[in-house]
Formats: C-alpha cells, sequence, structure tokens
C-alpha cells in the first residue's frame, strides 16, 4: 500500500518535528515559543505555561506517535500489541478536538481571536491538528 506508507511517512516525520521542537523548549529554547502559549489578552500574562518536565513529556508523546505511525508502515515488519490498534482511533480524534479547540482560548472556534497565539493558532495550529487528523483516519481507513 503505497498510499499508507506515504501517510505513515507524512506523519511520522510531522510528528518527529513536533517532538524534537518540544525537546528545544523543555531543555530552554525560546524560538517561538511566545506564539505557542495561549494568552488571556492581547500583551497579557500567559494563560499557562507548562514547566520543563511537561514539556519534554510531550515530546516523548509526539516522539511515540512518530513511531508507531512509521511502524504502521510496511517499511518495518514490527508485530505491535494487539491493543494499539485503539490508537489508530484515539490518535486522530485528539487532534481533531485540538482542531475544534476549547471555545475560548485554542481552536477553529475560540473566542479570543487577537492575541499572538491566536493568530497562530488560525494560520498553524488548528490547521495542523485537523491535518495529523485526517491523515491519521485516512491510515485506520486503509488499514
Amino acid at each position: 500500500m503505497m498510499l499508507l506508507n506515504i501517510l505513515s511517512t507524512v506523519l511520522f516525520l510531522t510528528f518527529l518535528t513536533l517532538g524534537v521542537i518540544h525537546f528545544y523548549w523543555a531543555f530552554g529554547g525560546e524560538w517561538a515559543i511566545k506564539n505557542a502559549i495561549p494568552t488571556k489578552k492581547e500583551n497579557e500574562n500567559i494563560y499557562f505555561r507548562p514547566g520543563a518536565f511537561i514539556t519534554f513529556l510531550v515530546g516523548v508523546f509526539l516522539i511515540a506517535f512518530a513511531f508507531f505511525y512509521l511502524f504502521k508502515s510496511d517499511y518495518f515488519v514490527v508485530e505491535l500489541p494487539s491493543w494499539t490498534s485503539y490508537f489508530l482511533w484515539i490518535l486522530p480524534s485528539i487532534f481533531l478536538l485540538r482542531a475544534i479547540g476549547d471555545f475560548k482560548y485554542v481552536g477553529f472556534f475560540r473566542s479570543i481571536k487577537t492575541t499572538l497565539f491566536a493568530k497562530w493558532d488560525k494560520k498553524l495550529f488548528s490547521p495542523l491538528s485537523l491535518f495529523l487528523s485526517v491523515l491519521g483516519f485516512a491510515i485506520l481507513y486503509l488499514n
């Protein structure tokens, strides 16, 4: 299934990149961090700031997602436990919910729209979440 391999590779590379960015932030990197954290109002304190450990943990999960999708391709013959098939539903559902958002700070239906984060969420974060969700559901269909 060539299409399955292509979709798995795209998800692998995307999740791998996101994981590396989170590791960078966890170890003190500042590039693009202001764009990635919601604020309550324009030029106001951040809504929340995850600590280094939580950011590192998110990076670990993103890398795990990357390898999960890589192992779903035909590039490697890896026998995953049967319970991992639930992740084919869970992962794209998580990113679909992220794209929809909390109706206040994140997602397509957020009410706060003028902050720096909201602008980046509209341009990049929510569309990326929807993209990851669609590709994940496509892999579920192809599997």
